[in-house]
């Protein structure tokens, strides 16, 4: 099998120990790659390693150009290494490669382009003063970024923590998910092959609690932590960076709601709503997974929505055909099969979907008629289940989206421009979509309210959590 090293100061490095772990592929369910297992030595390592080049290299003290110019670099040769990229994701994780080839490799390339234009392009703050004095922001560097990424979208969103921190003139050590770690071994090797000094990027693999996870958020040497994922995992992270005061950047947890009214046009409402909640085999935290409909047209979206379901094709990963893929991993199939389980006790019935064929597949499900108290209504399964309500009321339904402890994001489907602005600025959520799903402005805030997140991030608010803003006052009379 191959093995996949930490990468540290510009080496391939195996552990201390020689301790390694297996990778899974989803599909086959057997191991495909061995995992140097990292703990507190490695990534204390990693950490120094990217401490001595920011301290003492040359990559914070480069100006927005010649970072840049290396980024494009970087996100030149992400596109020209694009299948090896993204079948390392599809094989570690079972997303389809249709989807990793055709959308998430092109976007990681782009949040790299992104970024070195948007640092290079930003303006800082001339701040004019009465009595003498002029006052300007300088936005420097914050340090060293510890970047923890989810195993849902692996390489996408380790580009998304990395590219700004490199844009901003950060150095950082990257720990993806246990359950994805090839793609980030290559992205730090194709860094130092676009020209990236040895120790701005490092890649340190192994576990959360007790493992390489725990040890950065707990280390001093650390400025900023950036992470997603579940949110209870975001609360140990945060208890741990508070001991050092370390800013922390959260995107948590979500459940999603999608609202779509009479006066919807029900093609797209369908369609969008489809891919809000079975892409990804609905492991993807911005889910459309509480779906309300409005009563005059519920009978006929749910038909529609139903046969849509049932027409998604299941299959290998690896086939350009699939649409559908295995869950991530075994323990993740345990999970969200337990949740189907308590559909019946809590009041609820599923009427397509559930576990199966084989393998580690659950069928696109659809439930109904479950009370608001329904676990499947208030906790985040991250699976392909909807659980699909009437509603009569736009107060009503806007009432029912904010009946939650989460608030990643929200959709509405209507055709009226009012009700589309009021609802939209009624929704408890950090992002709206209107008539539409997943379109990103990489310049706009991303992040969620209650327990999905702390922060945003995107554009300026990068910028804001990646730097340490300065003002400079200044005299320019002579004083007495």
């Amino acid at each position: 099998m191959d093995l996949i090293p930490h990468f540290i100061d510009g080496q391939d490095t195996g552990s201390r120990d020689g301790a390694r772990f297996s990778t899974v592929d989803p599909f086959t369910q057997r191991p495909w790659a061995e995992v140097a297992l990292g703990g507190e030595e490695e990534a204390g390592l990693a950490v120094a390693a990217a401490r001595r080049a920011f301290d003492e290299g040359p990559w914070p003290r480069m100006g927005h150009t010649e970072r840049g110019e290396i980024l494009h670099r970087l996100a030149d040769l992400i596109e020209a290494n694009l299948d090896e990229l993204a079948l390392a994701d599809t094989t570690d994780m079972g997303k389809p490669i249709a989807d990793t080839r055709g959308k998430d490799v092109p976007r990681s390339a782009y949040n790299f382009r992104f970024f070195a234009d948007h640092a290079r392009l930003s303006p800082a703050e001339a701040l004019p003063m009465d009595g003498g004095h002029h006052a300007y922001t300088r936005y420097e560097p914050a340090g060293v970024v510890a970047a923890i990424a989810p195993w849902n979208f692996p390489l996408m969103l380790e580009t998304w923590k990395v590219a700004p921190a490199l844009a901003w003139g950060n150095t950082v050590v990257l720990k993806p998910a246990e359950q994805t770690p090839a793609s980030a071994s290559l992205l730090a090797r194709l860094a130092l092959e676009a020209g990236m000094p040895p120790g701005v990027l490092n890649v340190v693999h192994g576990y959360g609690p007790g493992s390489a996870g725990e040890a950065l958020t707990r280390d001093p040497r650390v400025d900023r932590i950036t992470f997603t994922g579940e949110s209870g995992t975001g609360r140990a992270i945060a208890a741990a960076a508070a001991a050092n005061l370390t800013p922390v950047s959260f995107e948590l947890g979500g459940k999603g709601a999608n609202l779509v009214f009479a006066d919807a046009d029900l093609d797209a409402a369908v369609s969008w709503s489809i891919k809000a909640i079975f892409s990804n085999a609905g492991q993807v935290c911005l889910a459309g997974s509480r779906l309300f409909v409005q009563r005059e047209v519920y009978d006929e979206f749910l038909e529609r929505f139903i046969t849509a379901a049932e027409a998604l094709r299941p299959g290998d990963p690896k086939d350009p055909g699939t649409q559908l893929g295995p869950l991530s991993s075994a323990e993740h199939h345990a999970k969200v099969t337990a949740y189907l389980d308590t559909v019946p006790a809590d009041g609820g019935k599923i009427v397509t979907g559930g576990a199966g064929p084989e393998g580690l597949f659950v069928r696109p499900t659809v439930v109904l008629d479950a009370p608001p108290t329904a676990r499947v209504c208030r906790e985040e399964i991250f699976g392909p289940v909807a659980v699909v309500t009437p509603f009569d009321t736009e107060s009503e339904a806007v009432a029912r989206a904010n009946d939650t402890p989460y608030g990643l994001n929200a959709m509405v489907f209507t055709e009226n421009l009012s009700r589309a602005h009021r609802v939209s600025a009624a929704l408890k959520a950090g992002t709206v979509w209107t008539n539409c799903f997943f379109v990103r402005d990489l310049r706009a805030p991303f992040g969620g309210v209650g327990d999905s997140g702390i922060g945003r991030e995107g554009g300026t608010f990068s910028r804001e959590f990646f730097t340490e803003p300065k003002a400079v006052v200044m005299a320019l009379t002579p004083t007495p």
